[in-house]
């Protein structure tokens, strides 16, 4: 699956290129219009957001393609003891559901050591998009991501890995959204390690094979801005471990953005590396993904709905036009 909801990390160099505070919404909606017209093909679902990507790009998006809309705001409120999570302003999971979305992404940063009152506030969010998300009949694919406090060597807003990350709050975060209280169906993870360690050892291994059996249901992998050779190495412990899938973005098609301005490049790089790139990692979740309906989560024989069932795959048709 390909993410297209990125937003500082399209909106920032363009706006820096530009040298405006703000970037254009045509530049930032062209990019994402483009990523969905050159990357669906290889894609079985595509993550797009409210803002962009959604009001330029649905209707180049194919109705067998599967439709997961993201509700977290990008811009997150910062405190002393930890970030808080909000939704995007007039959105939400009913929105969703009624707009046609298969389902609603939701990001929540969070740090088992920030401060109590800020992991309460970020549970209760995450817990009231899981009822939502039960009550109105459509998944709920979580996304964890830890992130550096104030008090930490490494500290910034941006949307990337957070450098010297520990495992333990990554398998802590997890351990803790992957109660029932929180509804989630599908997590989108990061590495426990920095992608850059993710060297092929054992112990790696090991920290992985712990993540997966403490998420206790099916989960992808997100690159987090890693490279593609680092992203395709995290890949390999995933999949070792029990994933699903990738859902991943600026893995895929960072490279690509870097031409900008000059947009015949940056479509280019798209149709060329990015989507070998995305063959090569495709074959491989191919090879050595776990089937998510056979997680042991859905018991003796697996879920009972397959991947094969057809009858949603033309659920929008006609949609757009």
């Amino acid at each position: 699956m390909t993410a297209v909801d990125q937003r500082p990390p399209i909106k920032g160099p363009i706006a820096k290129h530009l040298g405006v505070e703000q970037a254009p919404w045509d530049q930032v909606a062209r990019f994402k219009r483009l990523l969905v017209e050159t990357l669906q093909d290889q894609s079985t679902a595509m993550l797009l957001d409210p803002h962009y990507a959604i009001p330029h790009g649905i209707d180049a998006l194919s109705p067998t393609k599967g439709l997961i809309v993201t509700l977290e705001d990008s811009l997150f409120e910062e405190q002393d003891g930890g970030r808080l999570s909000a939704d995007i302003d007039d959105w939400s999971v009913e929105k969703i559901k009624r707009m046609g979305g298969d389902a609603v992404k939701v990001l929540a940063w969070y740090r088992p050591d920030a401060d109590p009152s800020v992991c309460q506030a970020q549970q209760d969010y995450v817990k009231r998009i899981g009822e939502a998300c039960a009550k109105f009949d459509i998944p709920f694919l979580f996304e964890l991501l830890v992130y550096p406090l104030a008090k930490d060597a490494h500290q910034t807003k941006d949307y990337i890995e957070m450098q010297g990350k520990k495992a333990d709050d990554v398998l802590g975060s997890v351990e803790e959204f992957a109660k029932p209280d929180y509804g989630v169906d599908v997590f989108k993870l990061e590495s426990p390690v920095n992608a850059a360690d993710a060297d092929g050892s054992a112990a790696v291994q090991a920290v992985f094979d712990e993540m997966g059996r403490i998420a206790g249901r099916p989960w992808v992998m997100l690159s987090a801005g890693a490279g593609k050779p680092e992203f395709k190495a995290v890949l390999e412990h995933a999949f070792a471990a029990g994933a699903s899938g990738f859902l991943a973005g600026r893995a895929i098609w960072l490279d690509a953005f870097n031409h900008y301005p000059d947009w015949n490049a940056i479509e280019r790089d798209l149709r060329d590396g990015a989507c070998a790139y995305m063959e090569e990692i495709s074959v491989l979740a191919n090879q050595k993904a776990a089937a998510w309906n056979l997680h042991p989560c859905y018991g003796e024989g697996g879920a009972r709905f397959q991947p094969e069932d057809a009858s949603f795959r033309h659920k929008y048709e006609g949609f757009g036009s």
